[in-house]
């Protein structure tokens, strides 16, 4: 079980590394990640979560779930998963390194 947390733990780290990349940093995205969950919550300020949820389904043809079905304290938050296998991640960051968020 342990190794099993672990890979997926990594997928988030590696996944954390692309959204705290120059490319979404100099928008003024913020992402909160431990290490001790799968999901990695993602702020675009001034952005609506379904907005940039729909970007980047559109764009990058990753899934992720808008924040503000959690509440509205959500809203500006995209909420992403760390499960899946590694070379998907790994595709996925390929992706959301191309991103434009504009």
């Amino acid at each position: 079980t342990k190794s099993l947390v672990d890979y997926y733990l990594e997928n988030g780290a590696i996944m954390k590394k692309t959204l705290e990349g120059e490319n979404f940093s100099s928008k003024g995205v913020e992402v909160y990640f431990t290490g001790d969950s799968p999901y990695l919550w993602v702020k675009f300020p001034g952005k609506k979560s379904w907005e940039v949820f729909d970007k980047i389904l559109d764009n990058c043809h990753v899934v992720t779930t808008p924040g503000s079905g959690f509440g509205g304290a959500g809203e500006n938050f995209i909420r992403f998963s760390s499960f899946g296998h590694r070379e998907d991640v790994i595709e996925a960051c390929k992706r959301l390194e191309k991103f434009n968020l504009d």
